[in-house]
């Protein structure tokens, strides 16, 4: 692999030629590194991670479907810490405020159970994906995002800036200034997950999502506890529905508790962020749910020992955009591909990123650079990522528009519908940021005050995330319009800012005195991307701060 420098936006960087970059080191981006080493060993494959290290931005619930690490890697289970814990057991209660009721198994689908799948750490699956794509001869560079793309002159893409590092905050290099390296590729893959930055400029760029449904997204917000080992029960698998979020109108969503390896639990709740209320907080609310008996119960002894957010891709298969573009494709959930009744998408992600992986190398082998692979589009759309997704593209719009209880009926009769082989039209969506309504039209809500115990406040919870990011640099989240917050945000919305955001990082200060101005504290930003999603007028940009800032998930 050669370096060289060449100009390169007006700055002198360091270049560097490849056959394939890949923009993240997530479960889409590593399967898609390995994949390509598979099929040619003399490729050269660069993977850029913006974490301080592989997986320390990687969060999910996880129970995991393993389709697609069989078919990647067959021998897995002798060797992936994921295998420690099988499901065993799968439970899925409606919650009211002080009670629950089991749903029987028998009135689900069959794609709904959880047999045969593993629930662990994504964050080191993803560690373990990492080191067996270093063996085949894969580079993995943690702490370098990719924040730039670069373009042909006929304006297809054809690498890759990594993040300038030592900028300071008034966008004046400082003493310690290193441009970004320039990564020239003849396919690059955009792997970034959620609301990714690069993702989202080339979906504008080249109309990727004009013949698809609009992304629609969930907010995550998790935590890892060691709990009694009496009430330990490994492989133990419950969803929740119902309570807290039914005591609002527009708004559901729903809870997960985990029991994995090593005495641990982990459990956290999504709240669809097409709820209509800005007051709504879906940290508080994950932390009322806590406080639910069945879930405390199982808590009370025990010990928080992380904590983590992130926004999650509900959509559906109506919501898959073109994946592929001059230069690239869109793999993973920088395209969407979760089954949001099943909440799972490691496996088609990682299916996603074989796909993508293949198109690739066959292109690169008969001598092309740069070009559009549509082949990959309809490989992904023919194969079994589609079949399993088109069969509950139903289930999250019906949701949104009767509600938890009634929508989750319909959602179960259309889903057994098409199992049988019946399929209606395929539902829409509508923006989750268009869904907010001004805060005239509600009350404000009285979120209980946290014990300490079982339910806790923001900034504490984000010091157990490992957070940190160089203080001295420009703010990775970036106002459209400076003048909006105060003009429009704060007097018809009342500053939904400071409510969605479950890091404590968007606060207004001068309320007392009747000067209400925004605050963003960017040091505290978790990449849940909750702000660039839900922002009422799209007024917020979430752009990559500085290599390995961020949260570091230990075992996420």
């Amino acid at each position: 692999m050669n370096e060289d420098s060449t100009l390169v936006d007006g700055i002198e960087r360091e270049t560097m030629p490849v056959d394939v970059v890949i923009v993240g080191a997530g479960p889409a981006g590593l399967a898609a590194a390995i994949r390509l080493k598979q099929i040619d060993t003399d490729l050269e494959v660069v993977v850029l991670e913006k974490g301080s290290e592989v997986g320390a931005h990687i969060l999910s619930g996880a129970v995991i479907d393993p389709r697609a690490l069989d078919e990647l890697l067959p021998d897995w289970r002798e060797s992936c810490p994921l295998a420690e814990v099988p499901v065993t057991s799968n439970h899925h209660w409606v919650l009211s405020r002080t009670g629950k009721y089991e749903m029987p198994h028998l009135l689900l689908p069959p794609l709904m159970s959880n047999d045969g799948n593993y629930t662990g750490s994504l964050a080191n699956l993803t560690r373990w994906l990492a080191e067996q794509a270093e063996a085949l001869g894969v580079q993995v560079f943690p702490g370098f995002p990719a924040a730039e793309l670069m373009f042909d002159d006929a304006g297809a893409v054809i690498g890759v800036i990594t993040q300038d590092m030592g900028v300071g905050r008034d966008g004046k290099p400082k003493d310690d200034y290193q441009p970004g390296m320039g990564i020239i590729a003849k396919q690059v893959l955009i792997g970034e997950g959620v609301r990714g930055s690069l993702a989202k400029r080339l979906k504008a760029r080249f109309a990727l999502d004009a013949e698809c449904q609009p992304q629609v997204y969930g907010l995550g917000v998790k935590e890892l506890w060691d709990v009694d080992p009496a009430k330990h029960a490994p492989g133990k698998v419950v969803h929740t529905q119902g309570w807290p979020l039914s005591e609002h109108d527009k708004a559901w969503g729903g809870g997960f508790v985990y029991h994995q390896a090593n005495g641990q639990v982990a459990l956290g709740f999504v709240t669809a962020l097409d709820y209509a209320n800005p007051y709504i907080s879906p940290f508080q609310e994950f932390q009322r749910w806590k406080q639910h008996p069945a879930i405390r119960s199982l808590l009370e002894g025990g010990k928080r020992v992380s904590y983590g957010a992130r926004a999650i891709n509900e959509g559906g298969w109506q919501s898959v955009p073109k994946l592929a573009f001059p230069g690239g494709m869109l793999i993973g959930c920088s395209a969407g591909f979760v089954n949001v009744p099943r909440i799972k998408g490691t496996h088609t992600a990682m299916k996603s990123g074989m796909l993508a992986a293949e198109a690739a190398a066959a292109s690169i082998a008969a001598g092309e650079e740069n070009v559009q692979l549509d082949s990959y589009d309809a490989a992904v759309r023919s194969s079994w990522i589609a079949e399993e997704l088109k069969e509950v593209q139903n289930a999250q719009p019906l949701v949104a528009k009767l509600g938890g209880t009634i929508g989750t009926v319909v959602a179960g009769a259309d889903m057994w519908l098409r199992t049988a082989g019946i399929r209606l039209g395929a539902l829409g969506h509508h923006p989750d940021h268009a869904a907010t309504l001004p805060a005239r039209m509600f009350r404000p809500i009285a979120y209980p005050k946290p014990d300490g115990v079982i339910s806790f406040d923001r900034l504490s919870s984000v010091f157990l995330s490992g957070t940190n990011h160089e203080e001295d640099q420009p703010s990775h989240l970036r106002l459209t319009d400076p003048t909006l917050p105060e003009r429009v945000n704060w007097p018809i919305y009342a500053g939904p800012e400071q409510f969605y955001c479950p890091a404590g990082v968007y606060e207004y200060a001068g309320v007392e005195e009747g000067e209400p101005e925004l605050v963003i504290n960017a040091q505290n930003c978790v990449h849940c991307k909750t702000c660039d999603i839900k922002d009422p007028r799209q007024n917020i940009e979430w752009v990559t701060p500085e290599g390995g800032g961020g949260p570091n998930y230990p075992n996420m």
